[in-house]
């Protein structure tokens, strides 16, 4: 089993939303999250006085998968999140060692 890591752009959201649910992927866990790249960020004016906003507010995705669909799902995060434009984000994936499901004690890929 894996787990994957998206860091999208909020507008890019709803489309990985229905990219994973169209591949049947229904557990994932979302994360407001703010964070720097290679965009360094931007300067904005509040109230007449500008500033520096260094952490750029992003979506975090947590999506449990077993192996054998783990680069389907991968495919539908890359092709639903991207614009072609500095800051769409990243794919990072893990070995996930086990899953258990509270309410019934399934563990392992049952319990995604």
């Amino acid at each position: 089993m894996k787990m994957v890591h998206a860091v999208i752009k909020h507008m890019r959201l709803d489309s990985v939303q229905k990219a994973l649910m169209k591949i049947d992927v229904h557990g994932v866990t979302l994360t407001e999250a703010k964070g720097f790249g290679r965009q360094k960020g931007h300067m904005e004016v509040y109230r007449g006085v500008e500033y520096e906003v260094r952490f750029l507010p992003k979506v975090k995705l947590e999506i449990a998968t077993p192996d054998e669909k783990l680069e389907e799902v991968i495919d539908a995060i890359k092709s639903a999140a991207f614009t072609g434009e500095i800051g769409d984000g990243k794919i990072f994936v893990f070995d996930l060692l086990d899953v258990i499901r509270i309410r019934t004690g399934e563990r392992g890929e049952e319990a995604i």
